[in-house]
Formats: structure tokens, sequence, C-alpha cells
């Protein structure tokens, strides 16, 4: 594929668009309702994108579509280009108005239950007419949002390893620890045999997240099968309602359990890897001024929240 063909007049953004959709939706009838257009005009639109590169674009089949080599590699740089021109939009428009804007967060267990809240507050303060988006997911959800520009970066958990085509900027550890209900049967106990544990129904998170991976390389460990009585989830007001309401207990982060009167963590030492709480984001791309707005709101939270915890970036 030569360089000119995409410099050449042909390429447009509706075909950005239309990759964007065709990759996130798995079919043609899906990226014509994400486009509010007929399904004739998607098929002869990636006709002619694929006419305009060269390459075959998506494999057709009876389940849909399949992004071939040549589609997940334009998908990336489609999905990077709408990101940065979005971005560019709303940059001009908050150097117009200083005090206004918008911001686009993604976030999953760990940022959600205490920190987020507190630093969004704490900039509403200062700038009310700043509108605020909070989006919760699964981590894998909300990397494909960062990736596509319709997230402005993510509160969470950092993974271990930064995920391709991001950075990461720490803003306090996180000790995981169990917690239920302080009028549980076992919170005035002060050691608790695992194997009494998980007798108990657990929540636990989902299979696809880090947490969920170190609790069943834990019960690997001690030789104890993952309990058996679980509802798996990562929504956290679904979470702290079952502990509240019923004998049900759940790993989770530390702050949670002091945050809330309600719940209180129970005396048995879980031996997690330790991990981060920090702010994931787009390498490269350039932050609005209500994104950096508030990021510093967020590092400012989390002195008060844990204090004893250095940030590194």
């Amino acid at each position: 594929m030569e360089i000119p063909r995409m410099l050449d007049g042909r390429l447009k953004f509706r075909h950005l668009l239309l990759v964007e959709a065709l990759s996130g939706q798995g079919s043609v009838v899906g990226a014509a309702a994400a486009l509010h257009v007929t399904q004739p005009v998607v098929t002869r639109g990636l006709q002619d994108l694929e006419r305009i590169l060269g390459v075959i674009l998506y494999e057709r089949g009876p389940r849909g579509i399949e992004p071939t080599e040549f589609g997940d590699a334009f998908t990336q740089y489609a999905r990077s280009a709408l990101a940065q021109m979005n971005q560019a939009s709303r940059h001009l428009q908050e150097i117009a108005d200083a005090t206004r804007g918008h911001v686009v967060i993604g976030t999953h267990l760990a940022g959600s239950n205490l920190l987020l809240p507190r630093a969004i507050a704490h900039l509403k303060r200062d700038r009310p007419a700043l509108r605020i988006v909070v989006r919760e997911a699964t981590p894998e959800a909300l990397l494909e949002d960062l990736a596509a520009g319709k997230a402005d970066f993510i509160v969470g958990r950092l993974a271990t390893v930064p995920p391709e085509g991001t950075v990461q900027r720490t803003l306090h550890a996180e000790t995981i620890r169990v917690i239920a209900r302080s009028g549980h049967p076992l919170a005035a106990r002060t050691q608790i045999p695992l194997d009494e544990l998980t007798a108990y129904p657990w929540v636990l998170p989902g299979a696809e997240t880090a947490l969920r991976t170190e609790l069943e390389e834990f019960f690997h460990r001690n030789d104890c099968p993952l309990p058996h009585n679980r509802v798996e989830t990562t929504a956290f007001l679904t979470i702290r309602q079952l502990l509240v309401e019923t004998d049900m207990v759940a790993a989770l982060p530390e702050l949670i359990g002091t945050s809330d009167p309600r719940l209180t963590a129970l005396p048995i030492p879980l031996d997690l890897l330790g991990a981060r709480v920090g702010i994931t984001l787009a390498a490269g791309r350039r932050l609005s001024p209500a994104s950096e707005a508030m990021i510093q709101s967020l590092v400012t939270i989390a002195d008060s929240v844990d204090p004893r915890q250095a940030r590194s970036d």
C-alpha cells in the first residue's frame, strides 16, 4: 500500500467513522444502526474504502464480519485519528470558555468507591459549569474506550505493565481485605480459618479482572477451591448492598471497608500482590484543560485519602 493512497483526497472522516463502527459492532447491521444509516450505505462505504486502500479490511461470514490483519491495523489508526480530532474540538471550546468544557472518565471498582467521587466534588466547587461524565465498565472495555477517544482517562487499579499505547500515573497503593457487614457472624473473631470463611457466600470480581486472577491464585496456594456459593460482579453498588444486607463476604480494596461504617474488614490475611490505584492515559495524546484539572483534583484527594503513600509517574 502506497502512502499517497491515503493522502490523495479520497479518504474521508466518514471512512474512519465507518471502520470504527464496523470493528466495534462486528456486523454491517450493527454498524448501520450505530451510524444511523442503511445497510447498503455501510456496504458501499466499505467497498469504497477498500478500493482506496487496496486491501481487504474484513472477512464476511454468516455470523458477521471479522477484521483482517489490515482491518485490525487500520482500525487502530482510525480510532487514534478520531480521538485526536475529538480532543482538538473540545480543547478549542475550552479555550474559548475556560470555566466550562467536559471530561469523560472511565472507572472500575478500585477507583469508583471513594477517590473519584471526592475528587469530582472537590473540582466542582471551583468549576461548577464543568461537565463530568463517569463511565463504569470492565478494564478491557475501558481500554477500548480510551483508545477510541470515548474516555479521556481511566481511574482504577493499574496493570503491572501498562497496556500497549498507554501510560500510567500512580495515585496511591491499594491493600485488599476481606470485607463483610459490621454485624457479620465472623466480625468479632480474631482468627478465621480459610475453610470456614469459604463456607460463607462470596461476591467475587469478574473473571476478566486482575483481582480475580490474584484471588484464584490465593485459593490455589492454600489448597482451597473457589467458593461454590458465589456471585460475580464488579458493580460497586451491587456489591455494597449485598454485603450490607446479607452474610456475604468479598475481597475488596481496604478503603471500601474503612469508608462505610456498615462494613468491616475481617481478620484474615490474603497475602495478595501489592497493587496500585492510579490513572491510565493514552500515550502521546494531549489532555484537554478539563482533563488536566480533573487529574490535579485526583492527585490532591489521593494525598488526603492515603498520605502515607508516595506517588510516582
